[in-house]
């Protein structure tokens, strides 16, 4: 086993590089696996911009798809050389937090147990997933294995963006029959469109200004798409409704806009599930919001981790009911993942999602 491994480090705002990183070091509860496809996410791109912090010489990336190459002395039910996934959210599902229903916001064994966004991390406060090796602390929480049948690109978004859309359908409490609007048909966006459809909406209303992305969420289950150049999207939303406004609107791009857009087509009664990651604070209009006396719910969710988690997952993949291959749009490999960047932080040429292949 080689002693040295190559890694897409965090340098500087506006810098992510490939650098040569000692392997890591596994401890008795965590596994050593070898990355073999792993992809770019929007929240890496926050990072590459600064916009969300992170230690100089971090590792990024926290979608990985690889085989076990070792494991802790305590970590049992597993095998070196298995195919398996992690999730972007790897919880220790001992702490207060993990065992209150909230694994995502896990803080840890000491103190009270929580944590904003304490479950992410991959990426965020441990070396992540774009390198050649990654170390999965709780591998016996964290690790799902692969069925044989699957490719890596077909699970490829089972780590994160479809386990964090399919969490904004299940957050927005969509019901048999429901109307559904999904504003932003991003790769989240698109699972958040899945999800609703697979939850049992009655009616799916996709909102983008990309035709690449509104033509996707049509195969993701959208029945009706409304490009925002095009028109008012509030209004046209309440027209579709009869002015009813939906049950439920998923918000999953983190901006003023598409949340103010997301509250404004609620029905009264009706859920707002936000899955964007805001950059800056959020207003909420008086008017919209109607005066705070309107029934509504505003959810977050950061998307569920966990072994089981991801076996759903991957068992809605392997029976068929959906397909997120068509999804990876680009494919490079490791070495060249500041073109990728590139690429995908500028959302060119029609890009949703990049394979990055790295073994």
């Amino acid at each position: 086993m080689p002693t040295m491994m190559k890694a897409a480090i965090f340098v500087e705002p506006g810098r992510i590089e490939i650098d040569d990183k000692p392997l890591p070091d596994i401890g008795p509860n965590d596994a050593l696996i070898r990355v073999t496809t792993t992809t770019i996410c929007g929240t890496d791109v926050h990072i590459l911009k600064g916009e969300y912090p992170v230690e100089r010489g971090l590792t990024v990336g926290h979608e990985p798809v690889g085989v076990i190459e070792k494991l802790g002395a305590n970590v049992q039910g597993y095998a070196e050389g298995q195919r398996v996934i992690a999730g972007a959210i790897c919880p220790s599902f001992t702490s207060y937090a993990c065992q209150d229903g909230c694994s995502a916001q896990d803080g840890g064994h000491h103190g009270h147990g929580y944590k904003p966004m304490g479950g992410w991390r991959f990426g965020n406060t441990i070396d992540g997933a774009q390198a050649e090796y990654l170390r999965v602390p709780d591998a016996q929480a964290n690790l799902s294995p692969v069925p044989d049948a699957l490719t890596d690109e077909q699970v490829l978004m089972c780590p994160d963006i479809m386990s964090t859309g399919f969490a904004g359908a299940e957050s927005a409490n969509i019901k048999i029959g429901d109307t559904v609007a999904v504003f932003a048909q991003g790769p989240i966006g698109l699972c958040a469109t899945a999800g609703a459809r697979l939850r049992g909406a009655g009616l799916i209303i996709a909102v983008d200004g990309v035709d690449e992305r509104l033509e996707m969420a049509r195969k993701m289950g959208a029945d009706i798409v409304i490009d925002f150049r095009q028109v008012d999207v509030v209004s046209e939303i309440l027209k579709i409704t009869g002015g009813r406004g939906v049950d439920a609107s998923i918000e999953a791009l983190g901006l003023q806009s598409t949340f103010e857009n997301a509250l404004r087509v609620l029905k009264p009664g009706g859920t707002l599930s936000s899955l964007g990651v805001y950059s800056e604070n959020l207003t909420i209009p008086l008017d919209a919001f109607s005066a705070g006396l309107g029934d509504n719910r505003i959810v977050t969710s950061l998307c569920p981790g966990g072994k089981e988690r991801m076996r759903r997952l991957m068992q809605i993949i392997d029976s068929g009911r959906l397909d997120l291959g068509p999804m990876v749009t680009h494919r490079y490999p490791l070495d060249r993942i500041v073109e990728a960047y590139d690429l995908f932080s500028h959302q060119r040429d029609g890009v949703l999602k990049v394979a990055l292949e790295v073994s």
